[in-house]
């Protein structure tokens, strides 16, 4: 069956379409539930003795536990694979339950032999618990061969050798670390036990070598080889795991179809150019009508803003893109979609939240009269006062030698060593390909550049905000100044909108300081302004709020509320927060003549 047919095989709407579908979610909660009690019972020793009755009771029916924390974290993984369908997991898993079938099979037709060997009680014990677990385990692997087209996200080439190569490596640290403790600190345990308790205890007490050892070392070493086995587990199996790699890049045949649906459907959505981003795949509709522009960042494919393209084709591009994410076992989210495009995507079968608002000026409204506006044109009448002045040009209208001016300005003043942004900023700063972006300077009396503003189109008469830079030094107010000068000259730019910044969690911040607010909504907002010391949420939102603004609502759509926290992740990620090494290629590749040089490149494979 090919992946497309995998996909399908999941979707379909019959009975037994329904409980193979529900085969991969049911087995990751039971496998999870087991390596939660496994982590508990080995890192509390008095509730593992009190829960042993418990322990013996879940051993005995249904799957074997252990006081170890490699194990608990070797399921806790295993578990997460198998609720993003990774097939890899389901073979790991089938091989767990053929043991479980093979060794208790061993023991029920050993029983005849042997009844004279031990306590004839403990051997009838011994023997109805593997029978329980024979039959159990062989349920399980008959669910799991039906459902067997549910696990069918692939994991990178050479994932399994890399992973039994790591996994080798390290547990042979912990098994040298476990003897060297217990050799030192051995508490009851006899000598000729050393070796293979250690070896029992690195290899998670998957493995019992000896059934009636008598003695233990201090519970502190048991800890510490748990620990390290841990770690070896996790490492290992975060090699095995790990998804499908897909290239952050945009072909140049996707960006001339993406611009081509930009120039018809472009005014929809202010963040719309941001899908010419390079370092972004991108996935169409059967139609070619719409297109989704996404990252695969840390398992989770990100898709950013609207879908681009015709609305009606919007659910089409929503459904490939999704299954796209189903297929290699990512988590589909979307950050920054609109109010309709965030409808969409819950159609689709996505949950929402509502991440903040975007700033939007009405350029033929926006006027510096008036009371509310008075802080704005104090800082903006002393930046003339002091003698700057402001030009406001297209990329295009820019020389070379100019253009490589303004990117070093830009450069030397970023606050990071990598561009920032991935759903409300473009990446790159002086592309030929990006003529009609527009730049704001502001200069000092001495003619110098202080400050910019760089827009990218929004249709054919807006403007979306994607770089704000400015000298460190330079006066205050110089943002006001340019950003009021610039809807000042809007009409001479043909330009009716400008967005500006988008400011998270806006709502939260003007409800709460507001009399009355309710101490729940007080409270979040007390928190939110905590936190800003850090993020500058709050300053984000009073840099926005001070041009009175147009508020639009931005949304945060997500597949599974457990997938919350690596959505959060991979944003910060994706945004530039965290620095990831292997995108800074891409990020360069922006730079002047970026994207003439990879069309030339193009040409030349073309060519050939």
């Amino acid at each position: 069956m090919t992946e497309h047919g995998r996909a399908g095989a999941a979707t379909e709407t019959g009975r037994g379409g329904r409980f193979r579908a529900m085969v991969p979610r049911v087995m990751s909660v039971c496998i999870a539930m087991a390596a939660v009690y496994s982590a508990v019972i080995a890192v509390v020793s008095p509730l593992r003795r009190l829960l042993r009755p418990v322990t013996d009771l879940i051993e005995l029916a249904v799957f074997p536990v252990e006081p170890n924390l490699g194990y608990a974290v070797f399921l806790g993984i295993l578990a997460g694979a198998l609720a993003r369908h990774k097939r890899a997991a389901y073979w790991v898993l089938m091989v767990l339950f053929v043991l479980l079938v093979l060794g208790n099979l061993a023991v029920v037709l050993s029983s005849s032999l042997m009844p004279d060997l031990v306590d004839e009680f403990a051997l009838t014990r011994q023997v109805v618990a593997s029978e329980v677990n024979l039959v159990v385990s062989a349920l399980v692997l008959g669910v799991l061969a039906a459902a067997h087209d549910e696990f069918f996200a692939p994991t990178r080439r050479a994932s399994f050798r890399k992973a039994l190569l790591t996994l080798g490596s390290l547990l042979a640290v912990s098994f040298a670390v476990g003897y060297a403790l217990v050799t030192i600190f051995p508490g009851t345990l006899k000598a000729k036990d050393h070796l293979p308790w250690a070896l029992e205890r690195a290899l998670g007490g998957v493995v019992t070598l000896d059934f009636y050892r008598t003695g233990w070392p201090p519970s502190w070493v048991n800890f510490v080889i748990g620990l390290l086995s841990a770690v070896a587990v996790l490492v290992a199996f975060a090699v095995l795991f790990r998804s499908q790699r897909a290239k952050a890049e945009l072909p140049v045949d996707s960006e001339e179809r993406v611009r081509a649906l930009l120039a018809a459907y472009g005014s929809r959505d202010s963040l719309g150019y941001f899908a010419t981003r390079r370092d972004r795949a991108v996935i169409f509709s059967p139609s070619g009508k719409a297109a989704v522009s996404y990252r695969v960042v840390a398992g989770v494919c990100l898709a950013g803003g609207d879908p681009i393209g015709d609305v009606e084709a919007w659910a089409p591009a929503i459904r490939a893109w999704m299954d796209e994410a189903r297929r290699y076992g990512w988590a589909p989210a979307a950050i920054g979609p609109s109010e309709a495009a965030a409808h969409a995507y819950a159609r689709a079968g996505l949950r929402v939240l509502e991440l903040g608002d975007e700033a939007v000026i009405e350029a033929g409204a926006f006027g510096l009269e008036g009371r509310e506006m008075r802080g704005v044109r104090q800082a903006v009448n002393r930046v003339k006062r002091a003698g700057f002045t402001l030009r406001i040009r297209r990329h295009g209208d820019l020389s070379h030698e100019e253009m490589r001016h303004i990117i070093e300005r830009a450069t030397a003043w970023r606050g990071t060593e990598t561009e920032r942004g991935f759903s409300m900023a473009l990446g790159r700063l002086g592309d030929p390909a990006d003529a009609s972006c527009v730049l704001v300077e502001a200069r000092n009396p001495q003619g110098e550049v202080t400050a910019l503003l760089s827009f990218v189109p929004w249709g054919d008469d807006g403007l979306s905000l994607d770089l704000m830079r400015r000298d460190r030094e330079s006066d205050n107010g110089l943002m006001e100044f340019m950003v009021a000068g610039l809807a000042a000259q809007a009409g001479e730019l043909g330009v009716k909108e400008i967005s500006l910044n988008f400011a998270m969690f806006r709502s939260v911040f003007e409800g709460g300081a507001r009399l009355g607010a309710g101490p729940v909504l007080r409270l979040w907002r007390c928190t939110l302004v905590f936190f800003s010391r850090w993020w500058q949420l709050e300053s984000l939102y009073r840099a926005n709020a001070k041009y009175h603004p147009r508020w639009v609502p931005r949304f945060l759509a997500f597949d599974d509320t457990r997938d919350l926290p690596k959505v959060g992740l991979a944003s910060v990620i994706a945004e530039g927060f965290l620095a990831v090494p292997s995108l800074s290629t891409l990020l360069r590749r922006g730079e002047y003549g970026g994207g003439a040089g990879r069309r030339a490149r193009a040409r030349r494979r073309q060519d050939e």
